[in-house]
């Protein structure tokens, strides 16, 4: 295993204890006293397209950008990441809330160490014929699909929450909101773990852990923030799997 990728599998377990100590100061965590602060629009498309542009540049640039074992998986990338570099900024309402430029620089290091191991793992799947006829590509393709749609509709739902020029919290209802309390992340969670089963590369392993591991503490201080501002909070909602937890 490169120091790259290994770098990247030792920062989950760090980062799974830290937001379990510490839910990170954004969205309706909003707290001060973490530092400079940049309006949230700003923030969330300059910390995603690192992960946008790093693995597209470096795919591209080499011989196995011929090859549809790589550039067919990066579409997949590129088309998540497009959503959420430019249209999920676009759709934000705007608000006085910001964000912490130390949770934007460490976002920038982050999809730059990701983005370079998974360009790694597409180049090598380059020299693979086979990969895109395999039946973990079609698996894993249709898992991303579906977590991708249900981490869409879920964000769809949280926006359509507020008017225009409102500034207050809801309780999110429909699709899978029913059930959980983050279908949202849910979503990248399954999203994330196609892509590792659509690449079969220990880079898409690694990014799928991390996802989780720095999901599942978000999705929990979620569900404590939900139950303390509103008496009325189903009490039957779990936390992130339906029926489970």
């Amino acid at each position: 295993m490169n120091l790259p990728l290994l770098v990247q599998f030792l920062l989950c377990p760090l980062v799974l204890v830290s937001l379990l100590w510490v839910t990170a100061p954004y969205g309706r965590h909003y707290r001060s006293g973490w530092g400079p602060r940049l309006p949230n629009r700003a923030a969330w498309a300059l910390m995603e397209l690192p992960a946008l542009l790093v693995i597209s540049v470096l795919v591209l640039l080499s011989p196995a950008r011929d090859q549809p074992q790589a550039w067919v998986p990066l579409c997949f990338w590129v088309f998540h990441y497009t959503y959420r570099t430019f249209v999920f900024p676009a759709l934000m309402q705007p608000s006085e809330k910001t964000f912490p430029v130390l949770l934007v620089v460490f976002a920038i290091a982050f999809n730059s160490l990701n983005g370079y191991n998974n360009a790694a793992a597409l180049i090598e799947a380059g020299d693979n014929p086979d990969s895109l006829l395999s039946t973990h590509f079609l698996i894993g393709a249709a898992i991303f699909l579906a977590g991708f749609a249900l981490h869409f509709q879920a964000d769809r739902t949280i926006r359509q929450l507020r008017k225009p020029g409102e500034s207050v919290y809801r309780i999110p209802n429909g699709g899978l909101f029913r059930w959980v309390s983050s279908p949202n992340y849910l979503g990248e969670i399954i999203e994330w773990t196609g892509w590792a089963v659509m690449t079969w590369s220990s880079a898409g392993v690694a990014f799928a852990l991390f996802t989780l591991c720095n999901l599942v503490p978000r999705a929990i201080s979620n569900d404590r923030w939900y139950r303390e501002q509103f008496a009325d909070y189903p009490a039957e909602r779990r936390i992130l799997v339906p029926g489970i937890f």
